[in-house]
């Protein structure tokens, strides 16, 4: 996998917006200061880094573009991995632990099927997205949910120290019951996973604070979206090209941001483009991370796993079950 670092520098604001490209998170903000009105700019991220996803083949019917949690950017506080996957025949992931962590599924096409030991089950299609708090334990199956290849994002984002034994929390929405929102001018369209973007909230509440856009743009269009500073933040195009400042990214590429700046300014090239903004508030903690577990330390990943073995803190449910996808699992 290649990576590419780009140089850190302070983003700059056009001044010459238009009323619409105004209105897209940088707005500008007046502070009325011994009776002088001050007009403040919201400063654009800086793109600090890009990296290049290569496809990479893990077992059969089974691959990952995997951006964050790779050696070149093991995680991205709070985000410990982020992957576009494709999954199909004869894979699939038998029943499971999880630990520690929110684990955010979201389908580009066709369908993964899923099972939990608290017998929550159903099917993530196109358009749909899971957010699992994981919390103190959840085992689960996942199979595809159809013939040919499935294809979706999914991302894992840590949990605070005082929220890895939270219980669990399944969150599902339809792609019917995403919120969407748009320019007036229809050049920039948005399901709004988590967070706000253009007016529309998202009826989804992370545990770790969280901003999760799915951004499609005609060819030209921008979109500078409001971010929390300090938060982490990054963005992955799904498809064409887009310009963050001055850096331009095709697909399949990461861009990672610097914690300076509120607002985060993306562009589409001629071809238009599709990407995934994700930002999310740093824990500033330690992460130990063995297989399903992500906790604060090494004690705490061998407990986990004792705890599994000895179905009990979390896992008793675990105990002498068996998910509906189980038999078909074992035979792939």
């Amino acid at each position: 996998m290649a990576a590419t670092e780009v140089a850190e520098k302070p983003g700059v604001m056009e001044t010459d917006m238009t009323e619409s490209e105004s209105s897209h998170g940088s707005e500008e903000r007046r502070a009325a200061d011994n009776g002088d009105s001050e007009v403040t700019m919201s400063e654009p991220r800086a793109v600090v880094r890009m990296l290049t996803c290569e496809r990479k083949p893990y077992v059969e019917g089974f691959a990952l573009w995997r951006s964050i949690g790779r050696p070149e950017l093991p995680e991205l506080d709070p985000i410990l991995s982020f992957d576009e996957f494709e999954f199909s025949a004869p894979a699939a992931f038998p029943d499971h632990p999880h630990r520690g962590f929110e684990n955010v599924t979201y389908m580009l096409e066709g369908g993964v099927s899923y099972h939990d030991f608290s017998g929550h089950k159903g099917t993530i299609n196109a358009g749909d997205v899971q957010w699992l708090t994981a919390g103190r334990g959840v085992v689960h199956a996942e199979v595809p949910a159809g013939n040919g290849v499935q294809r979706g994002i999914n991302i894992w984002i840590n949990l605070s120290a005082n929220d890895k034994m939270v219980e669990p929390r399944y969150q599902d929405l339809k792609s019917r019951d995403i919120p969407a929102a748009a320019t007036g001018d229809g050049g920039v369209s948005v399901k709004v996973i988590a967070g706000e973007c253009l007016g529309a909230r998202s009826p989804l509440r992370p545990r770790t604070p969280a901003l999760c856009l799915d951004v499609a743009l005609r060819p030209g269009a921008r979109l500078r979206q409001p971010v929390p500073r300090g938060w982490s933040a990054c963005a992955y195009v799904i498809g064409g090209e887009a310009v963050f400042g001055d850096a331009s990214a095709g697909a399949r590429s990461l861009v990672v941001f610097g914690g300076d700046g509120d607002v985060i300014d993306v562009r589409a090239e001629a071809a238009g483009a599709r990407v995934m903004l994700v930002a999310a508030r740093p824990h500033g903690e330690a992460v130990v991370r063995d297989g399903p577990f992500a906790m604060n330390t090494q004690e705490e990943v061998e407990q986990a796993r004792e705890d599994f073995r000895r179905r009990r803190n979390g896992f008793e449910m675990a105990d002498g079950w068996t998910s509906d996808h189980a038999a078909t699992a074992a035979v792939r």
